[in-house]
């Protein structure tokens, strides 16, 4: 299973983040990676807490030939199509997409062309609510390759106060 997490939580030149988020959605398939199931969308604090506005965040299985890297690389530039540009860690976006896992992959890799690194499973996926929600929905037996539980399991063992509250379908 090939998992990707969605957010925003600024509006970009297509309207307010929901809308982005369908984009990208929409683009992907263009470039043949195609969503087999979605969460709805929830609204979510930002993590770690600020002044931020809240953010929309949700997940989706998706099917494609693209390796792990090229599929990165792909939501890389669909970030930059729908306006992102990366200055600060943490800081507020008009998108956000992250590969959270390529099938049972374990990758941590530096990519020399752009100095990032791609690590799968995604490295904080398993501490963050506002991707175990929208995930554990999709794929409540999921389990994290490394450690063994299943995304219902993550979700139902973390203590965080994250606010974490679906909004739509």
């Amino acid at each position: 299973m090939i998992l990707i997490a969605l957010g925003a939580n600024l509006p970009s030149p297509l309207g307010p983040p929901r809308v982005t988020l369908e984009a990208a959605l929409d683009r992907l398939g263009e470039l043949s990676i195609q969503t087999v199931k979605r969460s709805g969308w929830y609204r979510t604090s930002p993590v770690p807490p600020s002044g931020q506005p809240d953010f929309v965040n949700g997940v989706a299985a998706v099917e494609t030939d693209l390796g792990p890297k090229d599929l990165l690389k792909t939501l890389h530039d669909v970030e930059t199509e729908l306006g992102r540009t990366r200055r600060e860690r943490w800081e507020a976006r008009v998108i956000d997409l992250d590969l959270l896992a390529y099938h049972d992959e374990l990758i941590l890799e530096r990519l020399q062309k752009s100095g990032q690194s791609i690590q799968i499973p995604h490295p904080r996926l398993y501490e963050r609510r506002f991707v175990l929600a929208p995930l554990a929905e999709i794929a409540p037996d999921w389990a994290h390759p490394t450690l063994g539980k299943s995304a219902a399991e993550l979700l139902m063992g973390l203590e965080s106060a994250e606010r974490v509250e679906i909004i739509d379908y």
